[in-house]
């Protein structure tokens, strides 16, 4: 970094610059008197000198830039830098400056998207922002129907690691999206999985677990399966209480279990982290792309095309690519969902009220043999 005593930081006379700024803000008080106001004339060699701001060297102000883009909490807050002048706009748009975005100034709304908004996420895209690249992918690959673009884009982010797009393109994997039924992978799908959860994320460890307990796509193993579940219900937990700790501390009710009672999944002291349904929290806050899924088809009726549908999780938003590609609810057959890890979220959160014969199916269920899942079972369309 060049330092303050670099030749690169050009010499500002500041004698001259103080007296100018004096000069202008004593005609602007007024304090001269009323016959002698003159308009204010600034010599040719005044008018030459740069201000502090232009005396600021390029890759200083690319560092300002930077720690700015990663921060944004919204894309006004970059954008309201972008208009100031020639020279912030110039320095906005530089790659490093747009590789270091933050998904939340990222999150472009589904009303507000036009060509410009396409541009500026294409250029971030290309600049190596890996939210960038998950966002644009799944816009292109679901709104867009631009399906071999927008997995381009997805496992663009996959190879830097990033694991929402993992666990997105193992979502397209277990369900054959973009094609037919005939091309699943649900070995990918699993693999994909795996890696997705290795990086941390609880949906794809949720996805995991009841992959090994029903074995799909990988050879069933229902004690592994069940832990996998335990360790995505604590750190779903964990997260809730390191975000705000002192009020779910306080209340304890995340310490309520399902009201509908399973006692067939009950183990030990009925612990909610020993269910499948997962701890009574608030729903995770979905990832900007997912809001924009949802808002895009939400303004366009709530329907992709004619026969197909939405993902029933509300924080999911993925429709169908192609006629009962997702599995629906076998108790009710009212909803369906793009994922397991959907199924269980939705589950606890609005589902297990509105599902009309689940207490008649709990009951066959305890009767019959169980399939272990601590939620609703799907079918295939």
């Amino acid at each position: 970094m060049r330092t303050r005593r670099g030749q690169c930081y050009p010499k500002v006379n500041m004698c001259v610059e103080t007296d100018n700024i004096a000069a202008k803000r004593r005609v602007e008080s007024g304090k001269e008197q009323r016959g002698c106001r003159k308009r204010l004339k600034v010599s040719p060699e005044l008018a030459g000198k740069c201000d502090f701001f232009d005396a600021l060297p390029d890759d200083l102000v690319l560092s300002v830039l930077c720690k700015l883009s990663s921060t944004a909490g919204c894309p006004a807050d970059f954008t309201n830098v972008l208009i100031t002048c020639k020279r912030l706009n110039g320095l906005g748009l530089h790659s490093l400056v747009l590789s270091k975005a933050s998904k939340k100034m990222l999150a472009v709304k589904a009303k507000n998207w036009s060509e410009p908004a396409h541009r500026f996420l294409k250029l971030c895209a290309d600049s190596g922002n890996v939210d960038a690249c998950y966002t644009l992918g799944m816009i292109r690959f679901y709104c867009l129907q631009n399906r071999g673009s927008g997995a381009s884009l997805m496992a663009k982010a996959a190879i830097s690691s990033h694991a929402p797009a993992l666990y997105s393109l193992a979502v397209i994997q277990f369900n054959g999206s973009g094609g037919s039924k005939n091309d699943k992978d649900l070995r990918a799908g699993v693999a994909l999985c795996a890696r997705a959860a290795f990086l941390g994320h609880i949906d794809a460890l949720r996805e995991l677990g009841h992959c090994l307990q029903d074995g799909y796509g990988v050879k069933q193993n229902i004690a592994e399966g069940r832990r996998f579940l335990v360790q995505a219900n604590a750190r779903e937990l964990a997260a809730v209480l390191a975000a705000n700790p002192s009020v779910a501390l306080a209340s304890g009710s995340w310490l309520t279990w399902n009201p509908v009672e399973h006692h067939r999944h009950l183990i030990g002291a009925g612990c909610p982290l020993l269910s499948d349904f997962g701890c009574n929290i608030p729903a995770p806050e979905p990832h900007p792309s997912s809001r924009f899924l949802s808002d895009w088809f939400s303004i366009r009726g709530g329907n992709p095309c004619p026969g197909l549908r939405l993902c029933s999780h509300m924080g999911c938003g993925r429709p169908e690519t192609r006629r009962h590609e997702f599995r629906r609810c076998s108790a009710c057959g009212a909803v369906n969902y793009c994922s397991r890890a959907c199924q269980a979220l939705d589950w606890k959160l609005r589902h297990k009220v509105e599902c009309a014969p689940v207490e008649r199916w709990a009951e066959e269920e305890a009767e019959n043999e169980p399939n272990g899942n601590g939620d609703e079972a799907m079918v295939e369309s």
